[in-house]
């Protein structure tokens, strides 16, 4: 190897030269980085022929290694996982709720059920009373203070629901009169009643007892 002149660093030879084009247009040859072997013209033809015959059948690239593209690796979604959760809650908390309100309403119904039972049963209790209080009335001897105790006891029940029922005349309704006599008569076209033996009492549509009455019936 020759220097150049005016300069230390020696000339080149031909043979280096040489060996230099030959490396290259050599394709086994490394790189300048020694990274391996470049492909060949072949290669690379064969390569996009390979590429573009997957992309016409639909079928993803082979450079994406064996990527699954259904996304079924990927990680959870922290906030489709909150979301789904506090649907699931509001659901249990929707429940819950419908089952304390249908609670709340057979509580309610079942106090007054039992209240309007308790009310029934303490009027039972009294009708025999306000049985002896008519008839001292229908003898005269309802006056002084007892008519005053007989009238508030009266006016007490009545706002506690009591009514009173069964007059001479009426029609006869077996759910309300019950028939202790019975005769035929021309007078009445339909059977009647035509004595009121017992006053009968209900509260409201509920008969607590008929009144005892005896009927006529058209001859």
């Amino acid at each position: 190897m020759s220097s150049q002149p005016g300069s230390d660093v020696p000339a080149p030879e031909p043979d280096d030269l040489a060996e230099a084009a030959d490396a290259v247009t050599d394709p086994a040859v490394d790189g300048p980085r020694g990274e391996g072997a470049h492909p060949g013209t072949d290669e690379l033809v064969a390569s996009a022929d390979e590429q573009a015959a997957r992309a016409e059948q639909g079928l993803p690239d082979g450079g994406s290694d064996g990527a699954d593209p259904s996304g079924a690796g990927a990680a959870p979604d922290p906030l489709a996982d909150a979301l789904a959760l506090a649907d699931s809650r509001l659901s249990e908390l929707q429940r819950e709720r419908a089952d304390f309100v249908n609670y709340r309403r057979r509580v309610e119904r079942d106090r007054q059920v039992a209240g309007q039972e308790g009310r029934e049963a303490v009027l039972l209790a009294l009708l025999p009373v306000l049985d002896d209080v008519e008839g001292a009335r229908q003898h005269g001897d309802l006056t002084g203070p007892f008519a005053s105790v007989a009238e508030k006891l009266a006016a007490t029940l009545q706002r506690l629901g009591l009514e009173s029922f069964g007059e001479p005349g009426e029609p006869f309704d077996p759910a309300q009169h019950e028939a202790l006599l019975h005769d035929s008569q021309t007078e009445v076209d339909e059977p009647t009643c035509t004595q009121v033996l017992q006053k009968g009492y209900r509260t409201g549509e509920r008969v607590l007892r008929p009144a005892r009455v005896a009927v006529a019936s058209p001859r």
